[in-house]
């Protein structure tokens, strides 16, 4: 009796030679491999909430004396320096470059990317 003749194809592949012959996929991307000129806006870190209890405090003297600014002036006083101060550390924290995690906020980095913008063409 005879051997069954087989397809070529079967017999590579049962030999293991289509995987020596396999090339990986060529890549090709959707779109050009280059930055942005400009980065989506997202929110910032929201901090912590400050001055809460000066505002606890003002707020539960205007509860005892009926609302009355004359009787809590410096409840109020307390409240409004806490905040100026808050304020101030914000500004400041603000100033350096870099946030708390080391990267960019997306308005600076929007920033260095208008000052420094892709070149999509060749002269």
């Amino acid at each position: 009796m005879a051997a069954p003749v087989y397809p070529a194809w079967v017999t590579r592949w049962v030999s293991g030679q289509w995987r020596q012959k396999k090339r990986p996929p060529v890549i090709r991307p959707t779109r050009p491999l280059v930055l942005a000129n400009k980065v989506a806006n997202r929110r910032e870190q929201t901090g912590e909430a400050t001055c809460i209890t000066e505002m606890s405090v003002m707020m539960a003297c205007w509860k005892q004396n009926d609302f009355n600014d004359t009787a809590c002036a410096e409840e109020i006083r307390m409240f409004y320096d806490c905040v100026a101060k808050a304020e101030k550390e914000r500004k400041d924290q603000n100033e350096d470059i870099l946030s708390s995690r080391g990267n960019l906020s997306s308005s600076k980095v929007n920033k260095l990317l208008r000052r420094f913008p892709q070149i999509t063409r060749y002269v």
